[in-house]
């Protein structure tokens, strides 16, 4: 799921490190990768200590019962890098000391075309969710790794054998050969609300069995990730190495588990996100019953409906998942969804922002059928989609928005020539040739291809103008730029 970038500040995967050796200093960091000592003592017997104030949880009690299913995981392995960006020393890991001996008195190394094996190493965190040894882990934490070290609480290391990952949820389990393991106990995250305390315990930057805790900042966080996972806000302290460990409720229930951070600098900065544990759950089940969880598709490419939008396509308020684009002969275009259609519910949940959308579907099992209430030309209609299987082709994907202006609506246009309606891909449209006033601000560009207005195709300036004159405060052009394609409101006074 794409959406709007986060900026100015960055998302970064809340890893082990801060990133591949070598490679570090990425917006985005993947895998965890990070030298440290992992030791732990047990844990200790529940001693004596003055009852928690009334209204807060004790974070104490939840530590010393559930903090021994909580395990630290260390991961070695290989990827493949150009021999520019390794420095162009085939096989010397750039921790070891003799790296940077090589680097300076050989004259930079062998600088080559080609690629070269870098060596990966990294930490993070899991916890054990059967006795049997079955862990739950973030997919980057062990993505890469031909080698993962399981360490319990007691000291104990283990082999441990991935048994599958999914990088669209970023779920990854593990299996360890052992029995009689502690475990957790598993709560809801539907059930949690904003403000609620939760309590996260890993090993940050190699500090095994870390607690820290926090409050529930909001639900359903759609991340610039092409993840189809709600996520769940909290401002519980997570930093590198945090990743794959458990997000407890008040009551010692697992409820999520930490993935990612916010952040400007790769550290703390105040917001955290976590995977829900029934999408956790649903994945585990599917990857020890198979080996590769599978996700639903339909086929659409939606983007959120803002006041702009709202008042081109003439609904209530500004929610519902705008579709921009349906994929030929897809699920979404077999049940006769359209681009311009908003969809307002999906299976009887409603959709208030377009994340919903991709969140429900990416829960959903391949084949099932589902109900979808749309807006369609200001009326509601209700439509029954089977969804597709979303390992076969690209999924949903929310665009951003562009931004409105103010004015005249300012294009200049023309119809496509055969030959431009080749390069397009399209059967129809208006080149915009030149653009001023409202549209300009909004982000029309010239060289844009404009499909529809409000959702009505168009064919020649003359449709264009009939369409606008009868709009009120604003319209929706559907764009098509560089092969996507988003609806564009713009203001017209």
């Amino acid at each position: 799921m794409n959406t709007t970038p986060l900026t100015p500040a960055r998302l970064v995967l809340a890893l082990a490190a801060a990133g591949v050796i070598g490679g570090a200093g990425a917006t985005w960091f993947h895998g965890s990768h990070a030298q440290a000592a992992v030791s732990s003592a047990p844990a200790a017997a529940t001693v004596a200590a003055t009852p928690a104030p009334a209204g807060l949880p004790d974070f104490a009690q939840i530590a010393d019962r559930h903090g021994a299913a909580v395990v630290n995981i260390s991961v070695s392995g290989t990827r493949k890098v150009s021999e520019a960006e390794s420095g162009g020393f085939p096989g010397i890991d750039p921790s070891d000391p003799f790296y940077e001996f090589f680097r300076r008195f050989q004259g930079g190394g062998h600088r080559g075309g080609g690629t070269v094996e870098q060596p990966v190493r990294g930490q993070g965190s899991g916890f054990i969710v059967s006795s049997d040894g079955i862990i739950l882990t973030n997919a980057h934490v062990v993505r890469d790794a031909s080698e993962v070290t399981v360490k319990l609480t007691d000291r104990r290391e283990f082999q441990a054998k991935v048994l599958g990952a999914d990088p669209r949820t970023d779920v990854a389990v593990l299996r360890i050969d052992a029995k009689g393991l502690p475990t957790v106990p598993m709560g809801s995250a539907k059930a949690l609300r904003a403000g609620e305390w939760v309590l996260a315990i890993g090993s940050p930057y190699g500090f095994e069995n870390s607690v820290t805790a926090g409050v529930v900042s909001a639900k359903g966080r759609s991340l610039p990730d092409d993840s189809m996972v709600p996520f769940i806000q909290t401002d519980v302290a997570v930093n590198p190495g945090n990743s794959g460990g458990p997000l407890f409720n008040a009551r010692g229930e697992v409820v999520g588990i930490n993935s990612q951070i916010y952040s400007q600098s790769g550290g703390y900065q105040g917001l955290s996100f976590a995977i829900p544990i029934e999408i956790a759950t649903q994945v585990k089940d599917q990857i020890v019953a198979t080996g590769k969880a599978r996700h639903a598709r339909l086929g659409v490419t939606v983007q959120e409906v803002n006041q702009s939008l709202a008042d081109s396509f003439k609904l209530e308020r500004p929610e519902g998942a705008l579709v921009s684009g349906v994929e030929p002969d897809g699920p979404a275009d077999k049940a006769g969804l359209k681009s311009g259609d908003v969809i307002l519910s999906f299976n009887g949940q409603p959709i208030v922002g377009s994340a919903d959308l991709p969140a429900l579907i990416g829960q959903s099992a391949p084949g099932e059928k589902v109900s979808l209430e749309v807006v369609r030309q200001g009326k509601r209609e209700s439509l029954t989609a089977q969804l597709g299987d979303a390992g076969s082709k690209k999924g949903e994907s929310v665009q951003a928005d562009a931004g409105t202006g103010q004015g005249k609506l300012g294009l200049a246009l023309r119809p496509l020539q055969p030959q431009e309606k080749r390069e397009a891909g399209v059967d129809a449209g208006l080149v915009v040739e030149q653009v001023a006033g409202a549209a300009a601000r909004a982000g029309v560009e010239p060289g844009d291809v404009l499909m529809a207005v409000n959702g009505t195709p168009v064919t020649s300036v003359a449709q264009v103008r009939s369409v606008v004159a009868k709009a009120d405060k604003s319209v929706a052009l559907l764009i098509q730029r560089n092969g996507d394609r988003i609806f564009v409101p713009v203001k017209l006074g």
